[in-house]
């Protein structure tokens, strides 16, 4: 097994960026930057490496959104002060994975060989990377419609904006995301 360098955790900070920025609960991010979050589980898992099982790119993502819900979820109980909620951050995790499979999916269907699932792969960190450039309002719309499957009308009351507004992020948004993606493969 190859040995996993500190330094390569820094190509999935803006993967974690986008999944934190999407499930930080709004009431905290006065208090908190979804930054600040990607950067302690960075931390947590440098420290954590020598249990690392397997350094292929799925196991590494699953294992850094295993650390991001559990990071979710402290700060969640260090705002609430409320004890630690066992289902509350199994619930996050389950949402951190749909999310990532949403990005996933939304890239591509059925790919089943093991250079097809590494480009996959690839191309999902390519995606966060994109969507990390993106305003956060327009990045948030995008992940809530694309990666998590809401409604325009569950994005309009997150947001707190009307259903043209959310469309027009929509719409906005995936121009730029294009327009990024394909300058990042021109």
């Amino acid at each position: 097994m190859t040995e996993l360098n500190p330094e390569i955790l820094e190509r999935y900070r803006k993967y974690l960026t986008v999944l934190a920025s999407v499930h930080l609960n709004p009431r905290f991010r006065g208090k908190l930057d979804p930054a600040d979050i990607v950067q302690q589980v960075l931390t947590r898992a440098i420290s954590a490496l020598s249990g690392l099982r397997s350094t292929e790119s799925p196991v590494v993502t699953a294992w850094l959104r295993a650390i991001l819900a559990s990071e979710l979820a402290d700060v969640a109980k260090h705002y609430d002060r409320d004890k630690r909620d066992v289902d509350r951050e199994r619930s996050l995790e389950g949402e951190l994975d749909r999310s990532a499979s949403g990005m996933g999916a939304w890239l591509a269907a059925d790919q089943s060989s093991p250079s097809l699932r590494a480009a996959r792969n690839e191309d999902v960190l390519r995606l966060a990377d994109a969507l990390a450039e993106l305003p956060d309002h327009l990045r948030d719309a995008i992940v809530l419609k694309h990666c998590q499957g809401w409604t325009l009308q569950q994005i309009a009351t997150r947001m707190d904006k009307t259903l043209p507004a959310v469309a027009s992020l929509l719409r906005r948004g995936l121009e730029q995301l294009r327009s990024r993606l394909n300058g990042d493969l021109g």
